[in-house]
């Protein structure tokens, strides 16, 4: 098929979510004055843990919001992420939705419960596509629908967020199992723009992404999932915009190379840098994160860094790392693992704080 056709063919399936690609950034990252990270989706939850304040930052845990009558709804939590990050520089504030998490249902609800609506979001972010972070976004979508500011974009890594996947059991033989893809129709039909943000990217004027992570560390992919090009019935990812080492792969380890995390500039303290797994490694992607931004100060992470299937030694070996990095805060969530939170909360004391589903952080410059 010819370059011409081939677009003809491509631009039939996308409609007007046909990806753009971000420009290379040429502003110095912006500060902010505050940056409020509501999340609104993760894997556990805790009901009791009290209110606290750690210097700069504010940590707010969801109520029940408990009345003389029985609930008959409660904030829910299943596995995967989703976030809305809100910044504040000067009189300016920004919103901006990353991940959406395993099930609209379980996504909607809890925005409900949380006063996010559809109408307050400037951007929004998908860091990798695994479905644990993009399940909920195609029912988001379709309810949303019309509720949405004009022109509103969606940042991710690349074509390849658009592949195919199956995720790998470890079983004795491994099963594998579909574990979905992107519904581009979802993304055209509600009007959203996508922007293809491999390099570093500025998102709604006051975060920028990293783009593509590469290995700064000693630390390795971690995903229990393998990727194949092609499209079905309209899913999948179109070769022709995959490396050329990838147009004809089918069912390969999943490298996320398309993976990507957000950041925001706390004026006078640092970078905040949020992730959604972190399967690049979370060294890797503080030091990116570093490397494009110029900014040798990390003042918060957070997120899911996917150490909860590493061996012992591996997670030991990642936090001497992230000590030598002395991040002011570590915030882990989903996928991280109850060993990492021990060895941060026992070698870098005073830095770890825990945070579930419904949990509201404010950090103040």
């Amino acid at each position: 098929m010819g370059a011409a056709a081939l677009w003809t063919t491509i631009g039939g399936l996308l409609g007007s979510a046909a990806p753009a690609r971000a420009q290379k950034l040429s502003v110095p990252m912006p500060e902010v004055d505050a940056l409020t990270i509501q999340v609104i989706t993760d894997s556990f939850q805790q009901v009791f843990a009290p209110p606290m304040r750690l210097a700069n930052v504010e940590v707010q845990p969801f109520s029940l919001g408990l009345t003389d009558k029985p609930p008959r709804h409660v904030l829910e939590s299943e596995w995967g992420v989703s976030a809305l990050m809100q910044t504040q520089s000067g009189t300016e504030r920004r919103s901006v939705l990353v991940d959406f998490g395993y099930t609209p249902e379980t996504l909607m609800n809890n925005m409900a419960f949380l006063r996010v609506q559809p109408d307050m979001l400037d951007a929004m972010v998908m860091t990798h596509g695994h479905y644990d972070h993009f399940g909920g976004m195609a029912g988001f979508l379709g309810a949303s629908k019309g509720r949405f500011k004009p022109g509103l974009s969606l940042y991710l890594g690349g074509e390849e967020a658009f592949c195919t996947r199956e995720i790998v059991v470890p079983t004795s033989p491994p099963q594998s199992y579909n574990f979905g893809a992107l519904d581009r129709t979802s993304l055209d039909s509600a009007g959203v723009k996508v922007v293809f943000a491999d390099q570093p990217t500025l998102v709604a004027g006051q975060l920028i992404t990293t783009g593509a992570i590469g290995r700064r560390s000693f630390e390795h992919v971690t995903a229990p999932t393998r990727m194949s090009v092609g499209v079905t019935d309209g899913y999948g990812c179109f070769p022709q915009q995959m490396p050329e080492a990838k147009r004809s792969a089918q069912s390969i380890p999943d490298d996320f190379s398309h993976e990507i995390a957000p950041c925001a500039n706390l004026r006078g303290r640092g970078l905040i840098v949020f992730t959604g797994c972190g399967h690049r490694g979370i060294v890797n992607t503080l030091k990116q994160a570093m490397a494009v931004t110029g900014i040798d100060k990390i003042h918060a992470v957070m997120g899911g860094f996917h150490l909860a299937p590493e061996k012992d030694g591996y997670v030991q070996d990642t936090v001497a790392a992230l000590k030598d990095l002395n991040p002011d805060f570590v915030l882990p969530m989903h996928c991280t693992g109850d060993l990492f939170a021990r060895l941060v909360e026992r070698d870098m004391p005073g830095k770890l704080i825990r945070i579930n589903t419904g949990t509201r952080v404010t950090f103040n410059a």
